[in-house]
């Protein structure tokens, strides 16, 4: 079993991973004086006992790096996983500087990128086993991507050098966060970067029109769920045709992954569906019913 959990930082991404192995992975976070506290008590509490905790920036975005000095200060972040980068900001939070910092520590950094391996992300030795986490994009040699660092370096958007992360569970689901590419970028990489039927996709952007995933990509990722994130409604694309969860809705939503299935269980005690089998699991309040993967995929580096 492990647990994948999206919190409701409004307009940003957080998110963790307990995975099933002795691994712990923060991806994002986006956290203020009011916040913080109580995400960090979280984390503490999840990640006790793990050997190995690692940190997955997507970009450099404010929303996704807000408070991440704060993080540090509590769970002292030791292997960050980042796109090798020269972001730069015409005006720098004490967030961005921090994320700099980290970014530039050849003893903590780790430049992630298409296919990378790693002790213990996607390898495993006699130690401990992999977290299940591989690295789809950036592809750093590919041209699209070096005009998106380009711009990223000189001060513009970072959302086109997001990361693109996978994590598996092996027999079970598979679960993909897209940082916050735009679609026409999707759709220039299209050919570059290799997708696979994944059982929960995060939609990139928070779920904005302006990151839609393309039906290029859907189509081969053929996702039973698509997490919308918590942009403003105006600007969210619903994704028409597909099982959808609405952060702005559900508030925090945990994932229980256990063996070929799925339990979702949310922060609203208000939010409820009747598209989700009913599964009778309660290891987490608001429990709103689960899903059947359906099928299994064998990844290099899925977990044990």
């Amino acid at each position: 079993m492990s647990i994948v959990k999206s919190f409701a930082v409004r307009n940003g991404d957080m998110f963790y991973i307990q995975h099933n192995t002795d691994n712990f992975t923060i991806i994002d976070c986006n956290l203020n004086t009011e916040t913080a506290s109580e995400r960090i008590d979280e984390l503490k509490r999840q990640c006790r006992g793990k050997g190995i905790a690692r940190f997955i920036s997507t970009h450099p975005d404010q929303d996704h790096i807000g408070g991440i000095e704060l993080l540090d200060a509590e769970i002292p972040i030791v292997n960050f996983y980042v796109v090798r980068n020269e972001a730069t900001k015409s005006e720098e939070t004490d967030s961005f500087k921090h994320y700099c910092k980290l970014r530039d520590d050849s003893s903590k950094a780790f430049y992630v990128y298409k296919d990378c391996s790693r002790k213990w992300m996607n390898l495993t030795d006699d130690e401990r086993g992999s977290s299940g986490v591989n690295i789809l994009w950036p592809d750093i040699n590919n041209a699209d991507f070096k005009d998106a660092l380009q711009v990223c370096n000189e001060g513009g958007s970072p959302n086109n050098i997001s990361a693109v992360v996978r994590y598996a569970l092996k027999g079970g689901a598979t679960v993909m966060w897209l940082g916050d590419l735009e679609t026409e970028f999707m759709e220039k990489i299209t050919d570059h970067i290799v997708l696979e039927k994944t059982t929960i996709v995060f939609a990139s952007h928070h779920g904005r029109d302006s990151g839609k995933i393309p039906d290029s990509w859907l189509e081969k990722l053929d996702p039973q769920i698509i997490v919308i994130g918590e942009a403003p409604s105006r600007h969210l694309n619903y994704y028409t045709g597909y099982k959808t969860i609405t952060q702005n809705r559900a508030g925090d939503i945990t994932m229980e992954l256990v063996d070929n299935k799925v339990h979702f269980y949310v922060s609203n005690e208000s939010y409820k569906r009747s598209d989700l089998k009913n599964e009778g699991a309660d290891t987490f309040p608001n429990y709103i019913g689960s899903i059947e993967v359906e099928t299994e995929y064998t990844l290099q580096g899925t977990a044990a």
